[in-house]
């Protein structure tokens, strides 16, 4: 009997030594990528023999989309605008195209212009003077946020006093009154946001915004679309807010193997209820949403094949 025990061990050991490591690039703490690429990156070992996957904290959409350019092993969570910034080598990827690839589509990224009672911050107009975080260097709320002012008809240099936090650091800021409004780009709910909605004594409020979408897309494209988030969703948030949303992609680069790219989006969609007991925007996974409008990079030939073979042509 110890000698079957050590050699399962043995061949345990084999196996692990040669799994191939893969990193999913999510964002902050705060945010809803982190958790989610936990999420997956626990599946994804689990269930898809010869992978160890890890979920890696970074800045943002732009951040992982540098990462998936160096070649490496990476899956990246990102906006469809700073992928196609990214595909197309533009803005801040001026002259460095990334070879990036589309393996599903996630769900609706909702922007967040967040303040509270007690600033005088009603409306977009009111951020003018205002100290404002617009998203972590690296990140696609940073991209947004600046579409969104500039959309507003303010100057992101000119008429804010600019931080770049992540959604964690923009909550602790404002409750200390470092700054007076933040733009966070996430899904329902942000941890960060709720909790600063449940801390005592102070009133959430989220700026209408929605009338901004058609200045957004004229100038960038039809990336963006008009939303809502409902009364409700955060503690406290006692009425709509009319708001702007853009879709979250999980890309690879066009290193990944067909097989691999197959077997991962396969697995996601097959486990996605492990993935929900994580985060519920992980219901959004839906095959109807796989739509070549909802990309903004070529898909990957692998994700082609299994959805192909659900029935869905893209």
């Amino acid at each position: 009997m110890q000698l079957i025990i050590r050699a399962l061990a043995l061949i345990a050991f084999a196996a692990a030594a040669h799994a191939q490591n893969i990193s999913i690039a999510t964002g902050g703490t705060g945010g809803v990528y982190y958790p989610l690429g936990g999420g997956m990156a626990a599946v994804l070992s689990k269930y898809v023999p010869g992978i160890q996957a890890t979920a890696e904290v970074t800045g943002g959409s732009v951040a992982n989309l540098q990462l998936i350019g160096t070649g490496k092993p990476y899956l990246g969570m990102t906006m469809a605008d700073a992928t196609l910034d990214a595909y197309k080598g533009e803005d801040k990827f001026k002259g460095k195209p990334v070879p990036v690839r589309t393996l599903l589509i996630m769900y609706p990224n909702r922007m967040h212009v967040v303040t509270i009672e007690g600033t005088g911050i009603n409306s977009m107009k009111d951020l003018k003077g205002k100290r404002v975080s617009t998203g972590s260097p690296g990140s696609a709320t940073e991209v947004m946020a600046f579409r969104l002012i500039e959309a507003s008809g303010l100057d992101k240099d000119r008429d804010t006093k600019r931080e770049r936090l992540g959604a964690a650091e923009s909550v602790n800021a404002i409750k200390d009154r470092k700054i007076d409004a933040f733009f966070w780009v996430g899904g329902l709910p942000t941890s960060a946001v709720t909790d600063l909605a449940a801390t005592p004594g102070v009133k959430l409020k989220l700026i209408d915004h929605a009338d901004a979408v058609a200045k957004m897309n004229a100038k960038y494209g039809n990336l963006y679309a008009p939303s809502v988030i409902r009364a409700g969703i955060y503690p406290g948030q006692d009425k709509d807010n009319q708001n702007s949303v853009v879709w979250n992609i999980l890309v690879t680069g066009d290193k990944m193997s067909d097989e691999m790219a197959y077997t991962i989006v396969k697995t996601i969609f097959e486990k996605q209820a492990a993935l929900i007991a994580v985060h519920r925007e992980a219901e959004s996974f839906s095959l109807k949403a796989q739509l070549k409008s909802n990309s903004t990079a070529p898909w990957h030939p692998g994700a082609l094949k299994y959805f192909a073979e659900r029935g869905v042509t893209i």
